[in-house]
């Protein structure tokens, strides 16, 4: 059976591991990025990992906060490969400081791609038919989406609507029995490109050493370290599942205990 799933922000960290959990598990990935030269060299991984020859991985680029584009590669998606399985909204970014020193251009940037780029991405593919029935939408979100993060209100505010909509838009297709699911899954912190970037901001605000700034976050976690990207994936990988079609309208902590809400 054809199964393609759709993954935004694909090329890297969670998105990257993401992809590669659904092809071990027999999807065709469609890697979503605005680079594509950094979505190409996980392909050349991703392809290395095909339970077979006839599956596949491309790589797409666009920018998912221009609705113009999100529609374009919507379209193509369904002329070249046919209807989408799982859609994996992963796109994002971090962004944070001082509240009363963010700059607007900061503030709509990480609202963009963090929170409006899941509505048009998930719009475009429901509005067009490309999500088939049977299938799910799967957003990434953050524990960071159900509690404040001390300076980071761009960031904490992006996620809590990523949540909002997930839990909204999964109740209506539900009512309106149009068999998809729609959940979030909500990382705590994450091993990533991203996480050392913020471990660095923190470090600056604290005037701590970034070690000192890892050790101050690993503290805070119930387990005591970061999770991984590949654990992330297990929640994404279960979501999109045969297993998970009563699971809708959720947003699932993978967190270390560091949310148990």
């Amino acid at each position: 059976m054809n199964r393609n799933a759709l993954i935004t922000g694909g090329g890297s960290g969670i998105g990257k591991a993401i992809a590669e959990r659904l092809v071990a598990d027999g999807f065709n990935a469609i890697l979503v990025g605005r680079t594509l030269a950094r979505l190409k060299g996980a392909v050349v991984e991703l392809e290395q990992q095909r339970l077979n020859s006839s599956q596949k991985v491309v790589a797409l680029a666009c920018d998912v906060t221009e609705p113009k584009e999100v529609e374009e590669l919507i379209s193509r998606i369904k002329a070249d490969f046919g209807e989408i399985s799982v859609l994996v909204n992963c796109a994002g970014r971090s962004g944070g400081g001082v509240t009363k020193s963010l700059t607007d251009e900061l503030w709509l940037d990480v609202i963009n791609t963090n929170l409006n780029s899941v509505f048009f991405v998930t719009r475009a593919a429901l509005k067009s038919g490309t999500l088939k029935s049977g299938g799910s939408i799967i957003n990434v979100a953050s524990t960071g989406g159900k509690q404040g993060v001390s300076h980071g209100a761009p960031y904490s505010a992006s996620k809590h609507g990523v949540v909002g909509f997930t839990k909204a838009l999964g109740l209506e297709l539900a009512w309106d029995k149009a068999d998809i699911t729609v959940n979030a899954v909500c990382p705590g912190f994450v091993e990533t490109e991203m996480a050392a970037k913020v471990r660095g901001n923190y470090a600056k605000l604290w005037d701590v050493s970034p070690e000192a700034a890892k050790r101050r976050i690993e503290a805070r976690v119930p387990i005591g370290r970061y999770i991984e990207p590949e654990e992330v994936a297990a929640m994404v990988s279960y979501l999109a599942s045969d297993k998970a079609r009563g699971v809708t309208a959720q947003a699932m902590n993978v967190c270390g205990g560091l949310g148990n809400y």
